[in-house]
């Protein structure tokens, strides 16, 4: 892979700054000039339905952005990554996370190995493990069937299976729960095992090093839990192998936790944890929607991996997502997106998105080491719809702060209620139309005063600028496939966003330095004098504090 190009060198990013210094948004009136400017921006790719028409786009902007986007190679990128190029160079990897979900019926050599082949192998153990789980086949050690499945992880371990459970819950088998413990602040495995019987309860320890320091202290404290809480008669040399499986590569590590590693599932280093819901990271999903549903997300992912990869520019909805996102950062002066899901049941989304995006592209140099000469990354922040209306919306529609959203429906609700005679989803779906219509249009003084308001104080407050720009994605409904289109979309968005500012958005360097210094901190907790005197002044200080009111 050749070296980046500095975006900020190219023809296209000195266009786009001379039209930004006169751009004016207007979106009243580039509606009602162009009759087609819906049908131009709106695109349909796999089920998501995409309506970038209040986007703030008018005259050569998309132009010069796909120019912006040949200028720095991202084609060219693209292909490399798909064809599994070590595209992640800090740590000289391949990223394969489209392989995932490629079908049984694909072949792709990578480094000398057929990965498809290697990805079907696990999905597989994967499934027949689920099936036992699900069935009742797979006891715990005093013969029960499993009732729970606790999930340990952290981080892209976490985040996935748990947004996934959430939002599919409409598809869940009645009578098996998931929970997910992924915090070392022992409240976290505390109340989750809160009411839980060891002898129905099954642990996924995820961590593919088996060395995580948080997932495996929670999966010490799970182990010790189970052991003692089992009923006095219950076989405590077999318990852990019950009740325990790992997805994990270390097979000597998990054997030593007492893991049979037969019920070990692996998963790869061209995988990085923020993009590994679809592999044997998504186990406990996979228990908990079963290995059909779960095949239909990876078609989900799969289709829109297709239409990233072989749509032209301008109509490759990834690839125009990607670019607004970098005309809003770069030269509009946007900081923040927000995602407003108008679905509880993608309540965790938002918080998904974040790692996925502010994980890849929080980064401060080029993949060649040079720093990068342009603002990277966003701060991806939301919640669901309507609650973030009684929130956040009023600094969205009357701050100083232009604040690019994302609003996602779907026509069909996952559970149907009515009060009396009204369809609640289609009130909710109101203010989802809503929103965005007020976000992009409005309403100026002249219309508050026609509403009977005189007090011009009040008109002031009550007046909205409009021309805050809005993404509208809708689907039919959210099932396991449209559940992963839309996290496949968003993973190529991040892709172009990294491949314009010519980052490596695979690696992560930015939690280690953190993690290291945990390590040597962590002895000055419990009294090591030489550990507390090595730490600066402010560190001492709170340490100090710390010990200070520890009392247990």
């Amino acid at each position: 892979m050749s070296g980046p190009v500095d975006p900020m060198t190219t023809s296209a990013w000195a266009r786009l700054n001379d039209l930004a210094e006169d751009f004016e948004p207007d979106l009243r009136a580039w509606f009602a000039e162009d009759p087609d400017r819906v049908a131009s921006s709106t695109h349909d790719v796999a089920d998501l339905h995409v309506d970038l028409s209040k986007s703030l786009l008018h005259g050569e902007v998309l132009d010069v952005l796909l120019e912006l986007a040949e200028q720095t190679g991202l084609v060219a990128r693209r292909d490399a990554m798909f064809a599994g190029e070590h595209i992640n160079v800090t740590e000289d990897r391949a990223v394969l996370h489209t392989a995932l979900r490629l079908p049984e019926t694909a072949s792709l050599n990578v480094d000398g190995q057929d990965v498809v082949h290697d990805v079907h192998e696990v999905l597989g153990r994967v499934y027949a493990f689920a099936d036992q789980v699900r069935s009742g086949e797979w006891t715990g050690v005093t013969g029960e069937r499993i009732r729970t499945v606790v999930n340990i992880g952290i981080g892209g371990s976490d985040l996935g299976p748990v947004m996934a459970y959430e939002a599919l819950a409409a598809y869940r088998q009645e009578g098996l729960e998931c929970r997910f413990i992924s915090n070392i602040d022992p409240t976290d495995a505390a109340t989750t095992l809160a009411g839980l019987d060891p002898a129905s309860t099954l642990f996924i320890v995820s961590s593919k090093t088996f060395g995580t320091l948080e997932t495996m202290t929670n999966a010490r404290l799970c182990r010790s839990w189970l052991l003692e809480h089992l009923p006095d008669d219950a076989d405590r040399d077999q318990a852990v192998a019950k009740h325990f499986v790992a997805v994990s590569t270390a097979l000597d590590k998990v054997a030593d936790f007492g893991i049979d590693p037969a019920n070990a599932f692996g998963f790869w280093d061209w995988v990085g944890g923020r993009y590994s819901m679809d592999s044997a990271i998504g186990t406990s999903l996979v228990v908990a929607i079963g290995p059909e549903r779960f095949a239909e997300l990876l078609a989900g992912f799969h289709a829109v991996d297709e239409h990233f990869r072989r749509a032209p520019l301008e109509l490759n909805v990834p690839v125009l997502m990607g670019l607004l996102n970098v005309w809003y950062t770069n030269f509009l002066g946007a900081q923040t997106h927000a995602v407003l899901p108008y679905s509880q049941l993608l309540h965790r989304f938002p918080a998904y998105l974040q790692q996925l995006t502010m994980e890849s592209n929080g980064k401060g140099v080029r993949w060649d080491g040079a720093e990068v000469t342009a603002d990277t990354g966003e701060v991806f922040w939301g919640e669901p719809g309507t609650n973030g209306q009684h929130a956040f919306y009023q600094l969205i529609h009357q701050g100083t702060r232009l604040i690019p959203a994302d609003f996602i429906a779907f026509a069909e609700p996952s559970f149907e209620l009515k009060d009396g005679d009204t369809d609640v989803h289609e009130l909710f779906l109101a203010n989802f139309f809503a929103q965005t219509r007020a976000l992009a249009f409005g309403k100026t003084a002249e219309e508050v005063r026609a509403d009977g308001t005189t007090d011009e104080v009040v008109v002031a407050a009550r007046t909205f600028t409009g021309n805050r720009p809005t993404a509208s994605i809708m689907a039919p409904a959210l099932t396991p496939s449209v559940l992963g289109q839309l996290v496949a979309l968003y993973e190529h968005i991040t892709f172009v966003e990294g491949a314009v500012w010519g980052i490596d958005s695979f690696d992560q360097w930015g939690v280690e330095l953190g993690k290291k210094l945990a390590q040597e901190v962590t002895p000055a907790l419990s009294g090591d004098a030489e550990a507390l005197a090595a730490q600066d002044a402010s560190t001492q200080s709170l340490i100090s504090y710390y010990r200070a009111h520890r009392t247990s």
